[in-house]
């Protein structure tokens, strides 16, 4: 197993990418605590875990609240006593909007769901990373990071910021033993987040459903969407010893959407 005796927290671990990375990080021996907004959610996902025999705590919090994100942090240190494992995926898609049509609100809310978020969970887990010598923070950016949409500036600005904020971190631990990386997943279509955003989509641009889904995947070489599940198998693999020369780095997984 990859990753026995690690600790790892996954934000936004209620569902989606961060559910399916939870419980590959579980499968793989780690200790894992989900943190995310809603309970329900994240009381199924740490059921799912148990019944599989992994090891799980849940934390309802905001991760955009400085209270939270150290309590997130400090529950891990209690229950499992020490994390050496960050993934920042909690967020939202936001607005689907011209820029000029974006309010105020609407674009803070997004920036700190994510950058805030993913600044503050940083912030709080660091001293504990480096206080083991080895760990390793993951931010979950978005191909909307490097490739050109419209309708979306808020989320794509957020997630290009966690790129800058994923190499300072791995500049700022490289030497202390922690790594730090990206994934850049492109369409996750079973996700609740792009059902959402198709959806939106679709309203916002007049055209059918399943015409707006066929756009979206004649612009993957592999012409399908990403799966949840291939995002986790690449996660899993970068907060491993596996990955123990790779940090400062943005892995696009995308099927081939982007090539840089």
């Amino acid at each position: 197993m990859m990753l026995a005796d690690d600790v790892a927290i996954v934000t936004g671990g209620g569902r989606g990418i961060g559910r399916a990375i939870a419980r590959r990080f579980a499968l793989e021996g780690a200790s894992v605590v989900i943190a995310a907004r809603t309970e329900a959610q994240l009381a199924s996902v740490a059921k799912e875990i148990e019944d599989a025999g992994g090891q799980v705590e849940f934390v309802v919090g905001d991760v955009s609240s400085e209270k939270d994100a150290e309590r997130i942090v400090r529950t891990a240190r209690e229950k499992f006593g020490h994390v050496n494992i960050l993934v920042n995926n909690a967020g939202i898609y936001g607005p689907v909007k011209p820029i000029e049509d974006i309010s105020i609100s609407e674009w803070d809310s997004v920036i700190a769901s994510h950058l805030r978020g993913a600044f503050l969970m940083t912030r709080a887990a660091l001293p504990e990373l480096y206080l083991q010598g080895r760990g390793a923070v993951l931010n979950i950016s978005s191909i909307a990071a490097r490739a050109a949409f419209p309708w979306g500036a808020a989320y794509a600005t957020a997630k290009t910021g966690l790129l800058g904020l994923t190499r300072t971190t791995a500049a700022e631990g490289a030497k202390r033993g922690v790594r730090a990386n990206a994934i850049l997943p492109g369409p996750v279509a079973e996700t609740d987040m792009w059902q959402e955003l198709e959806g939106k989509l679709t309203e916002r641009s007049g055209r059918d459903r399943a015409e707006v889904f066929q756009g979206v995947l004649g612009g993957i070489l592999q012409g399908r969407p990403q799966t949840a599940d291939e995002i986790a198998a690449a996660a899993a693999f970068l907060v491993s010893d596996q990955a123990s020369a790779i940090t400062g780095q943005a892995l696009s997984v995308d099927g081939g959407m982007s090539f840089c």
